[in-house]
This record gives structure tokens, sequence and C-alpha cells, in this order.
């Protein structure tokens, strides 16, 4: 990601030809577009949906939690598959599913279906793994195929981005502009359309395809592993006391214990532990699974604080859902900020320093919220200093993992951060709606003041937790002035 809008993407992909991976990455934008706008749009409207589904403000966390969790899973058996079977046929299929779950949002009235269809909407998560396979595939002619894939993801990663603002701004206003909830829901879906439109005229099939299976006795460890899990939190969100709900939480992790064993011994797995326990490997691996806390488990948390009426309760901003996307717009931006200047940094200070100050300027952002929260000024200066460092996390997080791996298991390393920093928003995102819950206001929907200030304290630890575990990795793992 380090190359995102870098000037020299058309020249380093220039001369591919019109089927060449130029012209792959020009369809790929509007994928990638589509991406950020799913994950942009929905924010500001999130209270609107609580209130339409007559749920309250700790319960919107379950919807990040569950798509989350669904996209661990989904996205190493999608990225495997793709390897199978064609990375063009499961895009599509990737993008069908996507879009079928995005039009059912609009029609959903109620809280479990439209729980299952967020959820299986999660499958999104895998399609920025097969657009790099179908860009590195295409680039494997060129003079250099390693600078013309970093080229073509930089690319379609700022159209990433650049979707993901642009759906923050949209959300805000989409309700009013079309006049219901309804159909601003279903404008998501349409664009996933699109994009699916644009791939199966756009993108070519190269028929090529790798030996090996698929292994799904451990897709159905972990599947199984994670849907306890979850259940557990959920039990324990009911009943913070229950016997019940520990005794559930105890079985899953023997469940994701059984699955770590059992991946251990396999010959093609679907998640590598050999390669995820090495010296070089853990450090960066375990500092994605806790930047996932932030980056995806508090965008419910943020959406919810600001939208809380002050006059009502006594904390929160009382912002419209106009106003709440211009805060999200604002955290984007730095975030796509924060990935721009990965670049430069990274080659003055080197990798391994430039991942550290990330992580480290997430936890100064969301740690200066516990006290800073009282005004909308506060909470957007917090909010730009956790987009900035999150942005450089973002973008660096995948490109060290591949640089550390193992020959020939670079792929895997690197989806490896984008799992695990899933598997740390979903458990996040679980935990923040029993934090949030905990204490709330009787009679009303908003969630407890304890509950918020405890996710911006757990996001902030756990960034510089993830600082600290970077300090160990071997000095040897990187050059001094390595680029990103």
């Amino acid at each position: 990601m380090s190359g995102v809008g870098g000037v020299g993407a058309r020249g380093a992909l220039g001369g591919v030809g019109a089927r060449g991976a130029l012209g792959v990455v020009g369809v790929l934008v509007v994928v990638e577009f589509a991406s950020g706008v799913l994950q942009g749009y929905y924010v500001p409207q999130l209270t609107d949906i609580a209130r339409a589904l007559d749920i309250a403000d700790a319960d919107v966390n379950w919807l990040e939690g569950g798509q989350l969790a669904l996209s661990v899973v989904a996205l190493p058996i999608l990225a495997k598959l793709g390897d199978l079977v064609g990375h063009r046929r499961m895009l599509l299929v990737a993008l069908a599913v996507t879009a079928v779950a995005s039009l059912g949002l609009a029609f959903a009235t109620t809280f479990p279906v439209f729980l299952t269809l967020w959820a299986v909407q999660g499958v999104y998560g895998a399609w920025l793994p097969l657009e790099i396979a179908l860009i590195a595939h295409r680039a494997r002619t060129r003079e250099d195929p390693q600078a013309t894939t970093r080229a073509g993801a930089g690319v379609v990663v700022a159209a990433l981005e650049a979707g993901a603002i642009a759906g923050a701004l949209a959300g805000g206003s989409a309700q009013a502009l079309l006049g219901s909830l309804r159909a601003a829901l279903l404008v998501p879906g349409v664009l996933v359309v699109v994009a699916l439109l644009a791939v199966l005229i756009g993108v070519r099939s190269t028929g090529e395809r790798a030996p090996g299976r698929l292994d799904g006795r451990g897709a159905v460890l972990l599947g199984s592993a994670l849907a306890v899990l979850t259940g557990a939190l959920s039990l324990l969100r009911l009943q913070p006391g229950s016997g019940l709900g520990w005794g559930v939480l105890l079985l899953g992790l023997v469940l994701l214990a059984v699955f770590v064993l059992v991946e251990r011994r396999v010959d093609d797995p679907l998640i590598d532990m050999r390669v995820l326990a090495r010296p070089a490997v853990w450090p960066i691996q375990l500092a994605a699974l806790l930047f996932g806390v932030s980056v995806l488990g508090a965008q419910g948390p943020l959406s919810t604080f600001v939208r809380t009426d002050p006059a009502a309760v006594g904390y929160g901003l009382g912002l419209s859902s106009g106003m709440l996307s211009v805060v999200i717009g604002a955290y984007v931006l730095a975030l796509l900020v924060g990935a721009l200047l990965l670049g430069p940094v990274s080659r003055l200070a080197g990798t391994l320093p430039t991942l550290i100050a990330g992580s480290t300027i997430v936890a100064v952002g969301y740690l200066a919220l516990v006290p800073f929260h009282a005004s909308l000024a506060e909470v957007l200066v917090a909010m730009v200093i956790a987009g900035l460092g999150s942005g450089t996390l973002v973008a660096a997080l995948p490109a060290a993992a591949a640089a550390v791996a193992p020959a020939g298991r670079t792929a895997v390393a690197t989806g490896l951060t984008n799992t695990g920093k899933s598997l740390g928003g979903a458990f996040a995102s679980c935990g923040f709606a029993i934090a949030l819950a905990t204490g709330a206001p009787a009679g009303g929907t908003a969630g407890s003041y304890a509950g918020y200030l405890t996710v911006w304290a757990v996001c902030g630890g756990t960034a510089l937790v993830g600082a600290v575990a970077l300090l160990v990795v071997p000095a040897a793992a990187f050059p001094k002035r390595a680029a990103a």
C-alpha cells in the first residue's frame, strides 16, 4: 500500500496492453471504490439503522463483530479457492454474494435478518487479495514484476480510500436526498452490481490454476471456533455473570487451540502456523491483530457516541448523520495521508521504526479521547491523529509481513495480516458491545458512558502493546533504510 497515489503507477504499468496489468487495474479501481463505499457509507447511518431495527446502540457492535468473524473464515477460503479454480472466478463469486447481501439489507425489517445479511456482506474482505493476485499474474511478463504489482496495488488502494471518503460523505446525506432509509441502503448494493459487471466484462480469465486442495477440515474448525466464541460473547452480553457464557467461551478457546494443532500437521493448511511462528513474523502478525481492535472495532462506538444526545444522557455530541459523515471523512482522509507518508518516512527512518511510530500514534489518538471528547473539535483532532497512524499501519503491515516471509510464502504472510486484523476487530466489536451495554441508561438506547471510555482506553492500550511487540522483531529482518 505504500504506493497509494504514486505518480509512477502509470509509468510502471504502461505498455502492458488493454488486457494487461494496466487494463486490469482500471477495472479493479471500480471494484475497490465500491469496497471503500461499503466501508464508509453505513457508518453515519448506524444510529438510524438501530432505531429502524428497534435495537440499542450497544447492539450495533454485533453487526461489525458478525461481519468480521465471517470475514476471518471467508478470506483464506476464497483466497485459496482463487489459487485453485481461478482468481477472476472467485472474485466474481465474492462480488455476487456481496451484491445480494447488500441489496437485501434495504429490505430487512428484523435485526436477526439484517445481522445475517450484514455478516454475509463481509466476503468483500476477500476482494483485495484476489485483485492483487490478478495484477501480479499479469505483471509477470514485465521487467520488474514486483514493482509493477506494487504500483497496481497502490492505484487500487487509492481507489479504496477515495471510496471510503465518498461513502462517508454520501452516507450522511443519502436519506435526505432519497427520502427514506430503505432507499439509502440500496445505494451500496447497486454500486457492487456495477463492479460485478465491470469485472465480468473487463477482466479476462488467465486459465492458470495452482496445485493443491482446500483445507476443508481447517475451515470447519475455524468457523466452528469463531461461531462458538461469538455465541459466548452474546451470552455474556445478555447475562454478564452467566456460568454458561463462560463455559461456552472456554469451549470456543479449546476449538481454536485444536484448530492451531491441526493446522500445524497439515501439508497445505488454511492458515500456515509454521510461517506464523517465525521470530520475524509473529510480532508483525500480533501487531496486525491488535491494530484490528481500533481500526475495525471502534467504528460503531465512534458513530453512536457522536450521535448521542448530551441533553438526554449527559454525554455525546448530538450530531446529525450529515455532521457525522464529516467526522468519518476527516478520519479516512487522515488515513489516506498516513498511507501516502509511508514511503518517504520509511525511506528516511526505516521500515520497523515507521511501524512502531504508526502504532504509537494510533495509541496517542485513542487515549486522547479518554479525557478529551466533550466537543467536536476535540474528537476531530483525536481521530485525525489516530487516522494518520492507522493509515501508516494499513499500508505498512502487509508490506512488512511480505518482506520477512520465507521464500514462497509471501502471499500467506500477507494474507495473515488481513485475517489477524479482522479477527481482532471481530472480538473487539463483540467485547465493545458488552462494555457499552453495561451500565447503559435504563429505558433508553444510548450506550454507557463508562463503556465509551473503556472502548477508547482498550483501543489505545492495544495499539501500545502492538508497538511493544514490534520492538522484538529481529534487527536483521529489515535493512536500516529499507523502503516499505
